[in-house]
């Protein structure tokens, strides 16, 4: 799949300002991340492939087929149409996706919010959890939203992901230092 973070970014920058002028920051994530869905399936990207296709009837067929969603109020809008219609002429149908990825990291920054995610070795109980998202909080100074993933490959320990940040306590990454630094 292309890269389509530089494409992306102005259109999320958009769309977000659109979206908190209105204060509607939920809505707009929740479509932005149904449209992507829609252009990712397999079908929609057969059908919005032909080339006989003119831009506007490619916009008409993802408007439609998310009227009947929750995406359907965002995407009737004016702002929505728009949307749809200069990313179809300009053929970055396919870029919703990161454009939905770098509206919510715009969101988040907004709600001053950080999405971590913590990959465990094993089951993580709810104290543990609630513990480590209070930590966080505290070091980052921003509401945590923390998503936990189990990894056995990792040994033993967890790695901590939040933006660039990566701690990594895990087992595995101690056992390949272990062994770089025995060979190197």
């Amino acid at each position: 799949m292309a890269d389509f973070s530089t494409v992306a970014r102005p259109y999320a920058k958009a769309v977000f300002a659109i979206a908190r002028d209105s204060d509607d920051l939920g809505a707009w994530s929740d479509g932005l991340h149904a449209a992507a869905a829609v252009v990712s399936d397999a079908g929609a990207k057969t059908f919005l492939a032909r080339p006989a296709l003119r831009a506007q009837q490619r916009a008409d067929f993802v408007r439609s087929i998310l009227a009947d969603t929750s995406a359907g109020g965002v995407f009737g809008s004016a702002a929505g149409n728009n949307l749809l219609a200069i990313l179809s002429e300009n053929g970055r149908l396919a870029a919703l996706a990161e454009i939905a990825i770098q509206f919510d990291k715009l969101k988040a920054l907004a709600e001053n919010k950080i999405g971590v995610k913590l990959v465990s070795a094993s089951e993580v109980d709810a104290a543990q959890v609630d513990t480590i998202a209070q930590a966080l909080q505290r070091r980052l100074g921003r509401a945590v939203e923390l998503e936990v993933e189990i990894d056995p490959e990792l040994v033993g320990g967890a790695v901590v992901r939040a933006d660039d940040m990566v701690i990594d306590g895990s087992v595995r990454s101690r056992l390949q230092r272990l062994a770089g630094s025995l060979i190197g």
